[in-house]
């Protein structure tokens, strides 16, 4: 009764706390793209005299405490709340993204990244949280369509402000900024989002809710095993990009540090726009009776299959055609994104179990991410090219697909254990289920 009489007080407006999420999303990518634009500053190299492996192992450090800590963010904010964990959280990661440009030795710059990725954590399963119930079925793919807009413009206006800021100044001046500057964000944030913090009755019930999908029986569902092999997939080829696409674009196809922030921008911008369109456009199908799930898992194959191409970039002696391709592959993802997130986090996952869920999966999206900078760099090392990472990349897209095909099917969601909900009021059992 205590969150009815809060929200009467003063109504939400869903879409005006959507876009602050897709904002928060935006401003945690751009604080992790930062370092890859340092990646390609041979100022920042040279001052820690990093190698190419050394390089993948600071690029990847954040994406451990990240994935680390991705469940126990997941059961927090499913019992405590979206609104107080996720603004603690931000104002932590803001601080140690700007303490990155003071720091001076390389277990130093490890330690402010495992703190990054830590706070971090909290993003993705609070927005799910909020989004599992807010928004229904038939908005959900324009839902996250939005807000995927922001982890895609992260590094899109990340990559040429952090180039910037580093031609203008210094690497240091660079992440004391974008690290401060995102600090703006909290004051809306506190404005218009009702305190959700829960009363003791109401905590009370929603560990009842989280009892009802324990871990057990999201680990025992195909559609959670197939969704985490999707979303390290994705997230392969994504943080990819977001780690070694300016260093790629310098090295290899010989670009200034400010133009290869440009060729980013238009890669992620590309991605966004069509992750938007693709998740209203299935939206749109599923309002006219289209089967949710074949409706969203065609999108997906598409989107896996047609990212593929990022291989003709790989082989192409061409820089123009390479350049193409590299903003080509990457838009293609976009047709994944958003309806992927809400098959396997929302669409096919009981509502009382988002959260939980949603940490979960976020374990195999900071995985790759970890994997995929560690890994591209002992590739780059081994072959001495970026040809090697690419074709890992095109191994991952194939995988995805197939994953996407057998495993994401409804009559394998995860199971509810009715008894647990037992102990609830009839209103509060239908609110839930």
């Amino acid at each position: 009764m205590e969150t009815i009489r809060r929200k009467a007080a003063r109504p939400e407006n869903r879409w005006a706390i959507l876009v602050l999420l897709a904002l928060g999303l935006m401003i945690s990518h751009m604080d992790r793209t930062s370092m890859s634009a340092a990646f390609a500053d041979t100022r920042f190299v040279g001052e820690f005299a990093l190698s190419h492996v050394e390089r993948g192992w600071l690029g990847s450090a954040m994406f451990w405490s990240y994935g680390l800590l991705q469940m126990p963010m997941g059961w927090l904010v499913d019992r405590y709340g979206v609104k107080w964990p996720y603004s603690i959280c931000f104002l932590l990661w803001c601080l140690a993204a700007a303490a990155t440009g003071v720091v001076t030795t390389l277990s130093a710059l490890i330690v402010v990244r495992l703190l990054i990725g830590a706070a971090e954590s909290v993003v993705v399963p609070a927005t799910y949280r909020y989004l599992a119930n807010n928004f229904d079925e038939s908005r959900k793919g324009t839902a996250l369509g939005i807000y995927s807009i922001g982890g895609k413009m992260g590094p899109a206006l990340g990559a040429p402000v952090a180039a910037w800021l580093i031609a203008s100044s210094s690497w240091k001046t660079m992440f004391i900024v974008t690290g401060l500057a995102g600090l703006i964000w909290l004051m809306p944030w506190q404005l218009l989002l009702n305190n959700d913090f829960p009363s003791k009755t109401e905590l009370a019930a929603a560990k009842r809710r989280a009892a009802s999908v324990p871990l057990g029986n999201l680990l025992s569902s195909p559609v959670v095993w197939g969704g985490l092999i999707t979303n390290f997939c994705y997230s392969y080829f994504a943080f990819y990009c977001m780690t070694w696409m300016p260093a790629y674009l310098v090295e290899q196809r010989g670009l200034s540090l400010r133009q290869s922030g440009l060729y980013t921008f238009f890669s992620f911008a590309g991605i966004a726009v069509v992750a938007a369109f693709a998740g209203w456009a299935a939206d749109r199908l599923i309002a006219r009776g289209r089967d949710a799930v074949v409706v969203r898992k065609s999108f997906i194959v598409a989107g896996f299959v047609g990212a593929t191409t990022v291989l003709l970039g790989a082989y192409t002696r061409s820089a123009q055609m390479a350049l193409f391709w590299n903003v080509v592959s990457l838009s293609l993802l976009g047709l994944v994104t958003a309806n992927n997130l809400a098959l396997v986090k929302l669409t096919l996952i009981p509502k009382q179990a988002v959260g939980l869920n949603t940490g979960l999966q976020q374990v195999a999206t900071s995985f790759a991410g970890g994997v995929s900078a560690s890994l591209s760099g002992w590739l780059l090392h081994v072959g001495h090219s970026y040809t090697l990472p690419m074709l890992a990349i095109f191994m991952f897209l194939l995988l995805g697909a197939s994953s996407t095909v057998v495993l994401l099917r409804r009559k394998w969601a995860p199971k509810v254990n009715v008894t647990e909900l037992e102990g609830q009021q009839p209103d509060q059992r239908a609110s839930i289920t």
